[in-house]
């Protein structure tokens, strides 16, 4: 035997010879059938018709329930009692407490909030662990559902405790009169001090309704001045009943043209 005959010397013994190497090439999808497919145009045809799907329903949805409007916003109502979309109610709750708002309002706008979404970016780092069932990743799981729980208590807190029927009677679009500030009933009005809930335009503000196409008859106008409704106590007006007459007709009579 000849030295060298029927052996290939390629340096080293774990390196396979040239001619025995496979062309580095993916390999065809048919050995896989029904686990893979090509990303163009298979996979991105189905991702798409999947989104123009949920596009259309989206279109769908706000052409039958149009989206509600409020009146123009007036910086100088104090009274007006703002509320952020549904995936900001958990912060604007947070902001109510004594800790976290007021000579603290850092501590809930700031702190608190950079403090969960610091622990979220430093999440990866913190737990490398090869395990992917929950179980097996108690830490992670756990703050998981702390943060869940947290959150949907602090929504569920903001819904519950905000006054939904003034924010809408706040919001609500009213006609413009013209309203005539010389008039003997617009300044009773101003001398009951009326207008620091029912604003100077009297379209009502802060859970306060609009004075203007109430609808009501200058007896009932009367009563309500008297004995008050709703969020308005009694005793409010201080006139005589031939004032009390005359602000009552004046207010029936602001109707909108």
């Amino acid at each position: 035997m000849h030295r060298g005959k029927g052996m290939k010397f390629v340096g080293d013994s774990r390196v396979p010879a040239l001619s025995e190497r496979k062309p580095n090439i993916p390999k065809d999808y048919s050995e896989y059938p029904g686990k893979t497919e090509a990303f163009w145009p298979n996979f991105l045809l189905k991702e798409w018709m999947v989104g123009a799907v949920f596009l259309v329903g989206f279109l769908c949805l706000t052409i039958a329930h149009e989206p509600p409007l409020e009146k123009i916003a007036d910086p100088s109502d104090t009274a007006y009692i703002p509320l952020p979309d549904w995936y900001f109610l958990f912060l604007y709750q947070l902001l109510k407490y004594t800790y976290a708002s007021g000579p603290f309002n850092a501590v809930g706008a700031f702190i608190i909030p950079g403090l969960a979404f610091g622990a979220l970016l430093l999440a990866p780092f913190i737990d490398r662990g090869p395990e992917r069932r929950p179980s097996k990743r108690p830490l992670a799981t756990g703050f998981m559902l702390l943060a869940l729980a947290g959150i949907t208590f602090l929504t569920w807190q903001s819904v519950a405790t905000h006054d939904w029927e003034a924010a809408a009677n706040q919001g609500k679009i009213v006609a413009e009169v013209d309203i005539d500030t010389e008039a003997e009933g617009y300044k009773l009005l101003e001398a009951n001090n009326c207008l620091s809930c029912h604003g100077a335009e009297l379209t009502g503000g802060g859970g306060s309704p609009a004075l203007v196409d109430t609808g009501l008859k200058p007896e009932e106008i009367s009563e309500i001045a008297k004995n008050g409704r709703g969020s308005m106590p009694p005793g409010m007006f201080k006139g005589t009943d031939e004032e009390l007459k005359k602000l009552a007709e004046y207010i029936s009579g602001l109707t909108s043209k």
